[in-house]
C-alpha cells in the first residue's frame, strides 16, 4: 500500500510539471489575507519559476477575510472561506468560488454559502473535484459542500460539529478545528483540532458529500494540533501550534487510521521566547519536510528518513514577522514565505538536492497574507 501511495502521488506531481512546462515558466500567483488596512481581499501576482521573482501582488477579488484558498486548476475555479462570524446575518463564516479569468487571472464570484460554523480558517478539495471541505475554528465543526456545475458552491451536505476539551483552558475548553484536507486515495478526510489535542479521520464519500467518523490519534496534552500534510511514503506530518513540535503519523490507508512514531521540536534547542508553529509542508520529492515558526520567525527544514522520521536539517529566518503559511512551488525549487505580521512575501531558493533554504534577496509588499496558492497561467 505504501509503495502504491507514492507512485500516485509521484505521478501526480509529474503531471502537474509537465502542464508547468507547457505553459512555460510563468505562474500565477493567488494570496489569501486578512483585511482592513492594507489589505482588501485576494491577491493575485506573476512568479518566474526560473528566477523566482514575484511580481508586485494586485487586488485580483475584494471580500473579507478570505483567509485560505483552494484551487480547481481544472475547472478554473479559485474556492476561499470568508473567516468571520457572521454571514448574511447568521452566526456562521463564508465559502465563496471565484472563476479565473484565463489570460488576465482576473476573479468574478461564481456564489457564496455558509460555512456552517464560525470563523473558517481552512479549506480543501477533495481530488475528484467534487465537494470542498472546510473547517471552522471558532465554533470547532467541519462540513462538506457540493461543487456544483460551472465550479458553483452548492449548500451544505454534510456537517459534524466537534465537542470535548484538553490541557489548556485558554486555549482548549472546547473543540477548534484548524485544518481538513483528503488523504492521497480520496478515501478518507482528516481533520486537526487543535481543542481537542486530536487528529480524527473521516470516511469521505465526495458525492453525496458525506463525512463518518473512522478513527481519532492523539497528541500530546496542550500540544493543539494545526496543520497536516501526506508524503508520498504513507506518512502524515502534523505541526503542533501551541508545542512547536511535528508529530509523525504512519498512515494505514487501508484502515484510515494513524499511529505516532516521532515527535520532534521545531525550535532551536536554545531558543527561549515565546512561539508556535503554523504551517507544514512536503516538499515534492517527498525527501524533506518543512514546517512554519512564529515568535522564532523561522522555517524548520528536516530531512525524511526511510522510516518516516524527520532529521533536522536547517532553520531559516523567513526576514519577516509571524509566517503564518508558506507554499513551496510545483518545481520544488523556490519556496515562498508569507509574514503576516510584517506585511510581505520573501522569496528563498531550495535546493532540491539537499533541501535546503537560501535567501533569493527578493521580498514583495502585501497586507497580512496568510495563504499562497500557484496556478499555471497562460503567457
Amino acid at each position: 500500500m505504501k509503495r502504491l501511495l507514492w507512485f500516485v502521488a509521484v505521478g501526480l506531481v509529474l503531471q502537474y510539471v509537465a502542464r508547468g512546462e507547457e505553459k512555460g515558466t510563468s505562474m500565477l500567483v493567488y494570496i489569501g489575507t486578512y483585511t482592513g488596512g492594507k489589505s482588501q481581499g485576494i491577491y493575485k501576482a506573476r512568479f518566474d519559476t526560473t528566477n523566482g521573482k514575484l511580481s508586485r501582488p494586485e487586488l485580483a477579488a475584494t471580500t473579507k477575510n478570505p483567509t485560505f484558498l483552494a484551487l480547481d486548476q481544472v475547472g478554473k475555479v479559485l474556492y476561499a472561506v470568508g473567516e468571520t462570524d457572521t454571514f448574511k446575518d447568521q452566526p456562521t463564516g463564508a465559502v465563496s468560488a471565484w472563476s479565473i479569468e484565463p489570460k488576465s487571472g482576473n476573479l468574478k464570484l461564481i456564489n457564496e454559502q455558509p460555512s456552517r460554523g464560525t470563523g473558517p480558517c481552512h479549506l480543501a478539495l477533495d481530488t475528484s473535484r467534487k465537494c470542498v471541505l472546510v473547517a471552522n475554528y471558532g465554533s470547532g465543526s467541519i462540513a462538506a459542500l457540493p461543487v456544483e456545475a460551472g465550479g458553483k458552491v452548492g449548500a451544505e451536505a454534510a456537517f459534524v460539529q466537534h465537542s470535548g476539551s484538553s490541557v489548556n483552558p485558554n486555549r482548549q475548553a472546547g473543540p477548534h478545528a484548524h485544518v481538513i484536507t483528503p488523504d492521497p486515495l480520496n478515501r478518507f478526510a482528516l481533520t486537526c483540532d487543535l481543542g481537542l489535542d486530536k487528529v480524527l479521520v473521516y470516511k469521505l464519500d465526495p458525492t453525496k458529500p458525506s463525512l463518518t467518523l473512522n478513527s481519532s490519534a492523539s497528541v500530546k496534552p496542550g500540544a493543539g494540533p494545526r496543520h497536516l500534510a501526506f508524503s508520498a511514503g504513507a506518512w502524515a506530518y502534523v505541526i503542533n501550534e501551541m508545542g512547536s513540535s511535528l508529530t509523525v503519523f504512519e498512515w494505514d490507508a487501508a484502515r484510515g487510521s494513524l499511529k505516532e512514531i516521532q515527535t520532534v521540536s521545531s525550535l532551536p534547542p536554545d531558543f527561549k521566547g515565546h512561539n508556535s508553529g503554523a504551517e507544514v509542508a512536503v516538499h515534492p520529492s517527498g525527501k524533506f519536510v518543512y514546517g512554519s515558526n512564529r515568535g522564532h520567525d523561522s522555517i524548520a527544514v528536516f530531512a525524511v528518513e526511510k522510516d518516516g522520521k524527520l532529521k533536522l536539517l536547517q532553520h531559516e529566518s523567513t526576514q519577516g514577522k509571524n509566517p503564518r503559511h508558506f507554499a513551496i512551488d510545483p518545481t520544488g525549487k523556490w519556496l515562498l514565505a508569507e509574514n503576516q505580521n510584517s506585511d510581505s512575501i520573501v522569496i528563498f531558493s531550495l535546493d532540491p538536492a539537499t533541501g535546503r533554504l537560501k535567501p533569493s534577496g527578493q521580498k514583495v509588499e502585501v497586507g497580512s497574507p496568510v495563504c499562497l496558492v500557484f496556478y499555471p497561467a497562460a503567457s
